[in-house]
């Protein structure tokens, strides 16, 4: 039992994305299925740049696709190989911009990271190119999010705008 206070309710914490990205990860393999990761590209990201897309890649994360996985809280590091060649991966976990199971689309969506928000309007979060039709993924609104979206008008009476939300998908 630990004697340490809360944090107080206005302090943020540490990012949820790590953990979620791990259950996500966990549920995929306890079911069977094979777990992806869409992942935003810049400086930052070491991948194979001839299999970027659109600033984007979505990598096989199972353990039968990778050596020596690890899902940290900073970053997510394993081998992989491309085309015969085995490669280095280092994605910084802010980065991932979804993790989905391949069988059957069931993940998570998370918002791109903020630089790359800010300087390409383009970059928003979208189902990756590689899912199956009919994707579904559920949307973590970041901290970033906390005011109205920009086709919604704020509400007549002065109140701020709801706190961020997960969206559940049935």
């Amino acid at each position: 039992m630990s004697n340490a206070a809360p944090p107080p309710a206005d302090t943020p914490g540490t990012s949820t994305r790590p953990y979620l990205i791990r259950a996500l990860h966990d549920w995929c393999t306890d079911n069977g299925f094979t777990p992806y990761i869409a992942v935003h590209v810049d400086a930052g990201v070491q991948v194979p740049a001839e299999y970027v897309k659109n600033d984007e890649i979505v990598l096989n994360v199972g353990f039968e696709a990778t050596s020596g996985l690890k899902l940290g809280n900073e970053f997510i590091e394993f081998k992989a190989r491309f085309g015969g060649v085995a490669r280095e991966i280092v994605v910084p976990v802010d980065h991932v911009v979804a993790i989905y199971a391949r069988e059957n689309g069931q993940g998570m969506a998370f918002p791109v990271p903020t630089a790359a928000a800010a300087g390409d309007a383009a970059a928003a979060p979208v189902a990756p190119k590689a899912a199956p039709r009919g994707l579904r993924l559920a949307s973590v609104e970041g901290e970033e999010a906390t005011a109205a979206p920009p086709d919604e008008e704020p509400p007549p009476d002065g109140t701020p705008p709801a706190r961020p939300s997960l969206k559940r998908i049935k």
